[in-house]
């Protein structure tokens, strides 16, 4: 291999990868946007409905945000490297990748849901739950890996362009998911004890872990929806 060839190959795939950070990160700016519009939204409405619900937007930087609503917390964190996906992916079977191998090359957001309550009073043994991950390429296409309302989209990969109303729909996707994901009692065999350390604790900071579903195992856990193509 002479140098050029090997310089050209260099300067491909760094170009590639270039190109489809520029476009997540482009996207992940959006969601910004739009999550700003949403609290601003939210601010017009009565001011006693305001106080007693929160919906609170908080920009973390360049590569993460926050929205706290109703007792979650939604953090959307954008990775900064980009990713290929596995040839047994779903994905690699569809006829777009086929056509340009280059597609599958894909920048990532990841949307976490955590209750609010787990940071306001530093509960850091709680958990949290990856509830979608939203994959952009070189084309601007995206499909979304997640739950229900966040959906499964691989199948509309060639055709999901991400703009503005693509993107307000996932924001509200992943708010409604998280509306509907209810704090359930934890299994009574898994809390029967308690060390006298964390009866001394306030009852905020127990060393008990708090989680939506921990320990349970529900069938949610394995449905997917798909929503419709903008």
């Amino acid at each position: 291999m002479g140098e050029n060839e090997l310089f050209n190959i260099i300067i491909s795939k760094g170009s590639l990868k270039q190109g489809v950070y520029n476009h997540t990160f482009s996207t992940f700016k959006l969601f910004k946007k739009i999550l700003a519009s949403l609290s601003e939204e939210y601010s017009r409405l009565d001011i006693q409905k305001q106080q007693s619900i929160p919906f609170v937007y908080s920009d973390k930087g360049d590569f993460q945000f926050e929205l706290e609503f109703a007792g979650d917390m939604l953090i959307f964190m954008m990775h900064t490297n980009i990713f290929e996906f596995s040839r047994y992916h779903e994905v690699m079977k569809t006829q777009y990748i086929r056509d340009d191998k280059e597609r599958s090359y894909c920048g990532m957001i990841n949307i976490y849901n955590f209750l609010a309550d787990s940071f306001r009073y530093n509960r850091f043994n709680d958990v949290g739950y990856l509830i979608g991950r939203i994959f952009i390429n070189k084309d601007l296409h995206y499909f979304i890996e997640g739950k229900r309302e966040i959906g499964y989209l691989f199948n509309n990969f060639g055709q999901a362009v991400m703009d503005e109303r693509a993107a307000r729909q996932i924001i509200e996707s992943a708010i409604l998911y998280t509306v509907n994901f209810d704090l359930l009692t934890p299994p009574f065999e898994n809390v029967k004890e308690v060390t006298v350390q964390d009866l001394l604790n306030t009852l905020d900071s127990m060393k008990i872990k708090t989680g939506k579903r921990l320990g349970f195992k529900f069938q949610g856990d394995h449905e997917e929806l798909t929503l419709p193509s903008p």
